[in-house]
């Protein structure tokens, strides 16, 4: 759908700081904005995370993804045209409109701005210009005034986009109107004004308890509080991954533990695991407890991960497992893991052989071209312990670098997406858990309906919001809410 020369409005969601709550409030606006008959899209300049989805022309953050989905659109590439991904505490490989950049992942990161800008303003007019409402989300804190010169995710989006701004809080964390006061007057005047919202977010307790600081905050700055959100629970995986410290909310079903290195990624995909298993994290040696399952997720550095599990004594415990029967699953780096060597001659991420656990015996051979894709598989009949994956067809995706062979075990999957020895079962393909038939064999009790989930989250944050404000900040909604359930606002 092309706007024709009618360019679509933004309206943008910034943060008092990191975890506000910005993806949630944005994917609740994307849905909500859905349910009235707007053509609405996610955008964000740049993500850092080590959660991705494969989309058409590679990968974007899972954040955005969802919000896609929240917004009833495709996603793509130009909904997150900067994907940061973790290799270490001072490097990030750099994903650039879907696909690895070499070059700007080795280039100083303040030096980043000024080359990826045009890129970033072409998703955005792309965007802008072929729907109605463009919901941007920021990322962390638009006061940082180190990083006043080289901003590309905060007010220099909302500039280039005339957006308004709704500042967010989390109030949980105490200190939220000295946040919010904070966040505003480190702000030039020429950003200032185009915060045109203050809301409330996570709120436990009695919103009549507020006063008068909401009012007292409007006199000093001359901006509204809009809205007090309740903290409230939801089965939507956060930003990055799952609610790993949030505990599990099954109560039946498998025992399933997963080793939760350093540079795990792609947690996002036991979200709904969840929900249908008895599901812990292990970062302790001593937190292994007799899982029916133990899972060991992506990396976004396997080698790291590796040297990590060593240093503490989680591959001993892994072993061990191993021995005593226990299936264990290892998807993508933690296939590579479980393997018996990795060779990486091109230096992403380790100069010389490592050796794997020798789990099973594969060898992985680093390239220089990244494998994006979404694949579609079907396990043939399985053998216990993995009978329950026997004849399940599943829409997946790839995001790796590596490729692992082996001279003695037959592939389990075609191209050599996954390979079993007795109750070690590795693959490439993420996204396992995510299949209805799958979840409901570990419980059958399992049950999750993501658009569902999307209008009760959009319901929850839209029925805090002062309906009047909202419609100014979106006037796309006037005469759209007579009949709306969620209109009556705070």
């Amino acid at each position: 759908m092309n706007l024709g020369s009618q360019r679509g409005m933004a309206i943008m969601v910034q943060g008092c700081t990191s975890d506000a709550g910005k993806s949630l409030i944005s994917t609740a606006l994307c849905r909500y904005l859905s349910n009235q008959g707007i053509r609405v899209a996610p955008f964000k300049a740049q993500n850092m995370s080590n959660n991705s989805r494969v989309v058409a022309g590679g990968e974007i953050g899972t954040a955005q993804w969802l919000q896609a989905k929240a917004a009833r659109v495709e996603p793509t590439v130009q909904m997150n045209p900067v994907l940061l991904k973790p290799q270490s505490d001072t490097k990030s490989q750099f994903i650039l409109h879907g696909k690895f950049d070499k070059e700007f992942t080795e280039m100083p990161w303040k030096s980043r701005s000024a080359k990826v800008w045009p890129q970033i303003q072409a998703s955005l007019d792309y965007l802008l210009d072929n729907y109605e409402v463009v919901v941007i989300e920021g990322a962390g804190s638009p006061a940082e005034t180190n990083l006043f010169d080289s901003d590309f995710v905060n007010m220099r989006v909302a500039q280039a986009a005339h957006a308004k701004v709704l500042l967010v809080v989390d109030i949980d964390r105490g200190g939220a109107f000295a946040h919010l006061y904070g966040t505003y007057q480190l702000l030039p005047p020429k950003w200032q004004q185009l915060i045109t919202g203050f809301l409330l977010n996570k709120f436990r307790g009695d919103p009549e308890l507020l006063h008068p600081a909401p009012q007292d905050l409007e006199s000093l700055t001359g901006v509204p509080t809009v809205g007090v959100v309740p903290k409230f629970a939801h089965d939507l995986p956060n930003e990055e991954g799952p609610s790993i410290h949030i505990a599990t909310r099954a109560e039946t079903g498998r025992k399933v533990q997963i080793v939760c290195g350093p540079y795990s990624s792609n947690l996002d995909e036991f979200a709904l695991l969840q929900q249908s298993a008895r599901v812990s994290w292990i970062r302790q040696a001593n937190e292994f407890d007799s899982p029916d399952l133990l899972i060991l997720p992506g990396s976004k550095n396997s080698v790291a991960d590796l040297a990590w599990m060593r240093s503490i004594g989680i591959d001993s415990e892994i072993k061990k497992l191993a021995e005593q029967g226990v299936p264990i699953l290892g998807i993508c780096g933690g296939m590579q893991i479980l393997g018996n060597e990795i060779v990486d001659e091109e230096g992403i991420e380790s100069p010389i052989p490592v050796p794997g656990l020798g789990l099973l015996n594969l060898k992985t051979n680093f390239a220089a071209d990244k494998e994006v894709r979404k694949t579609t598989i079907k396990f043939p009949h399985m053998a216990a312990p993995w009978q329950w994956l026997s004849e399940t067809e599943v829409d997946g995706y790839e995001i790796h670098f590596g490729e692992s062979t082996s001279d003695t075990l037959k592939p389990v999957l075609e191209n050599g997406l996954a390979y079993a020895e007795g109750n070690i079962l590795g693959t490439y393909v993420h996204g396992l858990f995510e299949n209805d038939l799958l979840l409901k064999r570990l419980s059958p009790d399992s049950s999750f309906n993501l658009d569902s989930t999307l209008d009760l989250v959009s319901e929850q944050v839209i029925k805090n919001i002062n309906p009047v404000w909202l419609e100014e900040f979106i006037p796309l909604l006037k005469g759209r809410r007579q009949n709306d359930p969620t209109a009556a606002g705070i």
